[in-house]
């Protein structure tokens, strides 16, 4: 390989290079895809009595990819916007030499973008169909997750601050919710992927000329064939299920990367409540060995800066469609359509590896936990203590407790100690003060949440 070609392994795409979105949607298998669906047609034509039977074979056997020159077409693709139209050429070349009439047969009744929007959706299908298993494999670590660590107990962080005591299960579950709805997101979209078939302007004018009232029966048969929905109509230039296929994808992506940002803060030496699963020649540095990077989390986390790019590209080309056929939008979408599928894609493979293999540290919770101190627990400390105060006739019982917590902050002395001397036992017992000082006794209703979030999950999955 010279210097000068053009063939993209995915050097600089880390993420998904390894994916199998990347391989489902390579340049040869959009191209075996576009020769797959001029070859179910011809098997719609021959099954409806308008094409020879005689002719399916050879069509068949012409419609191997390897039989075309990949980098020829790509080129030739400049000349009429679009690599249908080099490969049909090539196509019909190929199966006149043996047929003649199948070759003029060929594609009857269609344009380019029937073919290329259908492959797409045929690439979406095989892509969304991996990026859902994957995603029901990361839902199954998760479920784990949180079972086993219901009652871990973990710092609680908001805007980037001890909060409240937490658990690391309602963590977990919390990820497995987003995973849920990602993945139930896209079964809604493998439901409804419609074949598109409008001819020239959207009207069916050709195939009508050439199959009458037979046209839509055709059209339906070739839906059926490649196994996609019954479409109400052509949607050459109403694009919703374009935009439905990049929305699933940046959602599976934003799903991901939630799990990926907290994985890549929980390892940070001084937090070290996680570890990622270590594999050899993997998360080293090139300058530092002490070093262990959370690679997994890194390369996630790098698909929710380019997602949303291409989502935008997706829809803005859509909304940008005019008249019977987009100049210059519907060629806009391609690329980012297929960026995001191999992000969604090479997001879930590894998030799921992430979470199949995830180190927890319970102890370095509890001891971080601890760290934070009793600060953490004045929400109930003041929601408990407060009303007692005031029924015992003691008004600023509010104003007592943020002294206690200043003078804490201030490093004056402890807060037990604060509050112990500004409390009156009669109305806070060493016992109530004790057990309102307690992370254990406050966990709020983490492990209901837990166990309502793995019951949704279970709910799909019925």
């Amino acid at each position: 390989m010279s210097a000068n070609t053009i063939d993209d392994l995915g050097l600089v795409n880390p993420l998904w290079v390894n994916s199998p979105a990347a391989l489902l949607s390579s340049d040869a298998r959009i191209l075996q895809f576009m020769l797959d669906v001029e070859c179910a047609w011809m098997a719609v034509l021959v099954e409806g009595g308008r094409a020879d039977p005689a002719w399916l074979p050879v069509v068949t056997e012409a419609c191997r990819v390897e039989h075309y020159n990949l980098a020829e077409i790509a080129r030739e693709a400049q000349g009429g916007g679009n690599p249908l139209i080099p490969l049909l050429g090539a196509l019909r070349r190929r199966v006149g030499e043996t047929s003649p009439g199948a070759a003029a047969r060929l594609h009857v009744g269609a344009t380019s973008q029937d073919i290329l929007d259908t492959a797409l959706l045929l690439v979406a299908r095989d892509v969304l169909t991996e990026l859902r298993a994957d995603l029901n494999g990361l839902a199954d670590a998760l479920e784990r997750l949180a079972r086993e660590h219901v009652g871990t107990l973990a710092v609680a962080r908001t805007l980037g601050q001890h909060s409240l005591p937490g658990t690391f299960g309602l963590r977990a579950a919390q990820w497995l919710a987003g995973v849920v709805a990602a993945e139930r997101q896209v079964a809604d979209v493998l439901r409804q992927l419609p074949l598109q078939w409008g001819g020239a302007a959207g009207t069916m004018a050709a195939l009508t000329q050439f199959a009458g009232d037979h046209a839509l029966v055709l059209t339906d048969a070739l839906a059926a064939r490649l196994g996609l929905a019954l479409p109400v109509a052509p949607w050459q230039t109403t694009r919703w299920p374009m935009t439905r296929i990049a929305g699933s994808a940046a959602e599976a992506v934003a799903a991901c990367t939630r799990i990926a940002n907290d994985v890549a803060f929980l390892t940070r030496p001084e937090v070290a409540e996680v570890a990622e699963p270590q594999v050899e020649g993997r998360g080293g540095s090139s300058a530092m060995p002490q070093k262990q990077n959370p690679v997994l989390s890194v390369l996630v986390r790098s698909a929710s800066f380019q997602a949303p790019g291409a989502l935008a590209q997706v829809v803005a080309a859509a909304a940008a469609a005019v008249d019977e056929r987009p100049d210059g939008a519907w060629h806009a979408e391609w690329a980012p359509l297929r960026q995001l599928l191999r992000l969604a894609g090479g997001a879930a493979s590894l998030t799921r590896e992430l979470a199949e293999g995830l180190v927890v540290f319970p102890e370095r919770m509890r001891a971080n936990l601890d760290a934070a101190g009793p600060l953490i627990l004045t929400e109930r400390i003041t929601a408990v203590v407060v009303p007692l105060l005031a029924e015992a006739g003691i008004p600023d019982g509010a104003a007592q407790i943020a002294a206690a917590i200043a003078d804490t902050r201030a490093g004056t002395a402890s807060l037990p100690d604060l509050l112990r001397a500004a409390l009156p036992r009669s109305v806070v017992s060493d016992a109530l003060l004790a057990d309102l000082l307690d992370p254990v006794a406050y966990p709020g209703q983490a492990r209901q949440l837990i166990l309502r979030i793995i019951a949704d999950r279970g709910d799909s999955l019925s």
